[in-house]
């Protein structure tokens, strides 16, 4: 299993141990406030962002009702959020890209600063790591009945250019361009994916010893837990002896 599919197992399995639902909900709830307000209207046939935000909290298992709550909130309310991102490094050298969004920014700002300062690491200029990531259209996705091999000859007129086994999920990765010829691609297969989204993907992973890279992600994980992050993106390694770790954690 490579690196990329270890990272997307582990914290599935423990985001459902920590039960951080509600932080998940608050995510794609703030998501789909940006879609709207962005968009311009609340009609997920005509606004592709909030379709996707939709598929998104469908596969969270956040139900219609909430859903069309935080649509009809967005449609009514003057609350506006800023995207906003940041590069750091954390213990060992491992490089941390954050993404936000934010209705304050000088607290998002003090905040993650804090974090980094308090966990032995250094918040960076933007654009100091961004080099390090490369923007790529992730797919998430359950597909139990059908070939993989011929699933894969299926979807690379969609652009794949990926595709890595989770267990018991498949992920899909098309360059940042194909996000959209991709999401046509699994529609007309009648392929639901529980997540799709651009994300950084590290184009080189960086190995540490156990204890060093434990202690980069508590960082990671503490930014996570900060209420105006919607994303960590980092290039740490997931060794087999690391993987153990966690797992016994």
């Amino acid at each position: 299993m490579s690196g990329h599919s270890k990272w997307s197992t582990i914290k599935r399995k423990k985001g459902a141990a920590d039960a951080k639902r509600s932080k998940i909900f608050s995510r794609i709830a703030k998501e789909i406030t940006i879609a709207v307000k962005e968009g311009g209207t609340s009609d997920p046939e005509t606004n592709p962002r909030l379709r996707t935000a939709m598929n998104n909290a469908k596969g969270a298992n956040m139900s219609k009702d909430v859903v069309q709550r935080a649509i009809s909130k967005a449609e009514s309310s003057s609350e506006n959020y800023s995207e906003v991102t940041f590069e750091g490094t954390g213990q060992g050298g491992v490089a941390i890209f954050v993404e936000c969004l934010t209705d304050n920014n000088q607290r998002t700002v003090s905040s993650i600063r804090s974090i980094f300062n308090k966990r032995g690491g250094a918040l960076g200029k933007n654009g100091s790591l961004s080099f390090l990531f490369d923007r790529k259209g992730v797919f998430n996705i359950i597909c139990k009945d059908r070939d993989i091999e011929e699933l894969e000859l299926e979807l690379i007129d969609a652009g794949l250019e990926d595709v890595e086994d989770a267990e018991d999920h498949l992920i899909l990765t098309t360059a940042m361009e194909d996000f959209g010829n991709m999401q046509k691609k699994l529609e007309e297969l009648g392929i639901e994916a529980e997540s799709s989204e651009l994300q950084r993907v590290p184009n080189a992973r960086r190995e540490l010893d156990v204890s060093t890279a434990q202690k980069a992600l508590r960082m990671i994980e503490a930014l996570e837990e900060d209420d105006d992050v919607q994303n960590v993106y980092h290039d740490l390694e997931m060794t087999d002896e690391l993987e153990k770790a966690l797992q016994e954690e």
